[in-house]
């Protein structure tokens, strides 16, 4: 066991571990990655559910086996950890990928989101600025939002999750979730 703790520092700290984490036009994947834990990590410690997801979202949307995404991950959380701002990690995405992408890079992001049943503040304020920076809507934004959260039923009941659009507005009957709904529908 702590052979394998070794070997995992002696990876981080190599040179050749560095490699992994330069960003260039191809570097989307780190970059999206990067994004998502960074969503993940908000609240604190992600949860066991919070990694497991983002390990299935990686796997199925990045078409990775599960040592690439082992190893993706890891480069993503020392670049996420040493970043000051979204937009160096938006930038990239921006550059390498089509609009359809950056839609699903945000549905990414939300399905973490309420991955453990909870949406703060943060993470909502987090998904809407990453979604501003990469050039989606905020009705995009919102309606990928009501989808995912639609989506979302907790297994017992097939009731809504938590958070989870299960009142109509007054004005529009439309879906409301929170007041930032309501505020981001108004711009």
């Amino acid at each position: 066991m702590l052979d394998g703790l070794r070997q995992f520092i002696a990876d981080v700290v190599s040179p050749a571990a560095h490699q992994d984490r330069t960003f260039d036009d191809t570097g989307y994947r780190l970059a999206a990655t990067a994004l998502l834990i960074h969503v993940i990590s908000l609240d604190g410690e992600p949860s066991e559910v919070e990694k497991r997801k983002l390990h299935s979202l990686l796997e199925t949307r990045f078409a990775l086996d599960p040592g690439t995404a082992d190893k993706l991950i890891a480069s993503a959380t020392l670049v996420e950890g040493e970043a000051v701002d979204l937009y160096h990690f938006t930038s990239v995405i921006m550059r390498s990928v089509n609009e359809e992408g950056r839609l699903r890079i945000v549905e990414m992001m939300w399905e973490l989101v309420y991955a453990d049943g909870q949406v703060s503040e943060f993470e909502d304020n987090v998904v809407w600025r990453a979604a501003d920076l990469l050039g989606v809507s905020s009705r995009d934004r919102i309606d990928l939002k009501h989808r995912v959260a639609g989506e979302q039923k907790t297994p017992a009941t097939g009731s809504p999750a938590v958070g989870s659009p299960a009142v109509g507005s007054p004005v529009t009957g439309n879906p409301v979730t929170d007041s930032s709904d309501v505020a981001d529908a108004a711009t």
